[in-house]
């Protein structure tokens, strides 16, 4: 009889445990991570770790002023040159680790490169390139509720301002010629990142928010200050199968306009070096998916996948045009 009252007592325990599990948010399922482009979406148990890569480019071609196409032409008749395309790739390095149930730490260091091809007001086509580490990202997620399949943590990060300001490349104008703002790899300011995630589950869907405020402190070496960031980004995801699941997302920015100047920048040369021509507002639309592998030689390994595109953009003066946006990466969880 003992030994019956004692199973019992355990099967009871071991659905109740169950139970509980079901009630509380969980990443253990291919959209427990928001899509690929949204960065301390989540949380780790005590003693876990995960690794990440991933892959961004974004696409820019032609010009904009406010909310308008905006000709060569017109350009020239104030600016020496104008920029036609752009490319940024960036690959980016993750490693998070919670060393409590209630705080897990993150790191992101990434890799730049940058292209721009230029049109000159005489007619001449030319290209600038740079490329190194930018800023990194020391960051701690700290869980205030997991209750109910809905979570919510808050995210506080320091940006070390580690990326190069100060690229340069020869020019028609030019050798060794000073790059525009949008070209250098870094802030040269320590920035603060204040913000929280709201996270939400049931058996086939998730989704969440997440509020972000950039604030930059100080000015850098070459006198300025970037302008700082107000993000707002939603998601919704459908769990399609064990592995696999689906998102979409919308996403907003507003940047503030660059503070000071550098010197070394003449703002008449052409409207990426003008400082009136930076800050904006824009709203993306993103179309992403996650794959889980949950056994094998691959278990805990994440692919996942965005692509982004600009629904509204409204800049500060004359800027380039966005076009889309494309986030691949993996993620590999330890002690899951």
């Amino acid at each position: 009889m003992k030994k019956i009252i004692f199973l019992i007592q355990v099967v009871t325990m071991v659905c109740l445990n169950t139970v509980l599990a079901q009630n509380n948010w969980t990443s253990a399922r291919p959209d427990g991570h928001a899509p690929i482009g949204v960065m301390g979406d989540h949380y780790h148990k005590h003693r876990e770790w995960m690794l990440s890569y991933r892959y961004m480019p974004m696409w820019m071609e032609n010009n904009m002023e406010g909310s308008e196409s905006i000709k060569n032409s017109d350009i020239f008749q104030e600016y020496m040159a104008a920029p036609q395309k752009m490319l940024m790739e960036m690959h980016m390095l993750g490693i998070m680790y919670a060393p409590t149930d209630n705080i897990t730490l993150m790191l992101m260091a990434n890799y730049i490169t940058k292209s721009m091809d230029l049109k000159t007001r005489m007619n001449v086509d030319f290209k600038t390139e740079s490329s190194g580490f930018g800023d990194i990202l020391l960051a701690g997620l700290i869980k205030i509720l997991n209750k109910e399949r809905n979570s919510i943590h808050l995210n506080i990060a320091i940006n070390v301002p580690a990326g190069d300001i100060k690229q340069r490349d020869d020019t028609p104008m030019m050798n060794n010629a000073k790059l525009a703002y949008p070209m250098q790899l870094g802030s040269g300011t320590w920035d603060i990142v204040i913000g929280a995630t709201y996270l939400g589950q049931t058996d086939q869907l998730s989704w969440g928010i997440q509020p972000l405020y950039l604030y930059r402190i100080g000015e850098n070496s070459e006198k300025y200050t970037l302008g700082n960031k107000i993000m707002f980004t939603g998601w919704g995801a459908l769990r399609t199968t064990e592995n696999l699941s689906f998102s979409i997302s919308l996403s907003y920015i507003n940047i503030g306009e660059i503070d000071g100047a550098d010197a070394d920048l003449n703002p008449m040369m052409m409207p990426l070096f003008n400082t009136a021509n930076s800050g904006k507002n824009q709203l993306d639309a993103g179309f992403g998916g996650n794959f889980l592998f949950t056994e094998g030689y691959l278990k805990n390994l994440r692919f996942g996948v965005e692509i982004k595109y600009p629904l509204l953009q409204h800049v500060n003066g004359i800027q380039m045009e966005n076009k889309i946006m494309l986030i691949t990466g993996l993620q590999y969880s330890i002690g899951h």
